[in-house]
């Protein structure tokens, strides 16, 4: 049974791979905002397409925290969890973070054709 639920933007071809590579590696289900129901959209902030959400029983992590914390719990970033303990001990690291993940998001195709050309389009789902 998933954990949480990672929301993302499935009409973007970089995020739909992001996804579907952590749902092989983590106690998460994926739901793109395309297939959102009433329940969870209610869950979300009014502006959620903005970014990708990672919603558990209790908490709703957006935008970079959400990839952080979804990547934390997979079998890969299993061995990265103190070390992002300790990061967020520092006040600059929230920031850096947002900022990572708004230059990958402002570059969505670029890391969606390098990912295609390292990788091969191995998506699982029809888009």
């Amino acid at each position: 049974m998933p954990d949480a639920t990672l929301v993302y933007d499935d009409d973007c071809g970089f995020c739909t791979r992001c996804a579907e590579y952590l749902v092989d590696r983590a106690p998460v289900e994926i739901v793109g905002f395309s297939e959102l129901d009433a329940d969870l959209r209610d869950r979300l902030p009014e502006d959620y397409e903005e970014c990708s959400h990672l919603v558990t029983d209790d908490e709703i992590y957006s935008c970079g925290e959400s990839i952080e914390r979804a990547f934390l719990m997979s079998d890969v970033g299993e061995d990265y969890r103190s070390v992002a303990e300790f990061l967020r001990s520092f006040e600059e690291y929230e920031r850096l973070r947002e900022e990572g993940y708004e230059f990958v998001a402002d570059n969505r195709s670029f890391w969606s054709d390098l990912t295609t050309l390292v990788f091969g389009d191995d998506r699982q789902r029809d888009r």
